[in-house]
């Protein structure tokens, strides 16, 4: 016997049946951003959530995501949130200030709402990791969001009696 098997454990749930979610993308590295986006989209449509309730917005880049995240989520529309987009190594710092911010700006977002925010925003030194990565990181991002949305949502109706 395990030393957890007695206390109650919420387990994974992916059904995006009736969940809401919003994107936001990057359009900055356009052509990565749309594979991450088809690689995203078509994960959410096998885990039940429908076109219809997923709502894209797009941006110039990177460091404008966190702000419409933060919109969308104090919107109150939304069970789970997704950051795309790719930010690619240059010769110049930039690269650091741009990877870092973003990611910073995107967790300050959940914090701050409580709304989760999936990131998947890939920093690669090279255009090539990020089309090796794109797929996976798309499909990633959507799964998240949805296991993390569906816990939050049965935190918020558990109960102790």
């Amino acid at each position: 016997m395990a030393y957890y098997d007695s206390i109650l454990e919420f387990e994974p749930v992916l059904n995006g049946e009736n969940l809401r979610i919003g994107i936001v993308m990057s359009r900055f590295n356009i052509n990565i951003g749309e594979g991450l986006l088809a690689a995203c989209t078509t994960a959410l449509r096998k885990q039940g959530v429908d076109d219809s309730n997923i709502l894209l917005a797009t941006v110039p880049g990177a460091l404008e995501i966190p702000a419409v995240l933060l919109k969308m989520a104090y919107a109150n529309q939304f069970d789970a949130l997704i950051a795309l987009g790719a930010v690619i190594r240059g010769d110049t710092y930039h690269f650091e200030v741009v990877a870092n911010e973003s990611a910073r700006g995107i967790m300050q977002v959940q914090m701050e709402t409580e709304i989760p925010v999936a990131n998947g925003v890939l920093t690669t030194d090279t255009e090539d990791q990020a089309i090796e990565r794109m797929s996976r990181k798309g499909i990633d991002a959507a799964l998240a969001a949805l296991e993390t949305g569906n816990l939050l949502i049965k935190l918020e109706e558990y109960s102790v009696d």
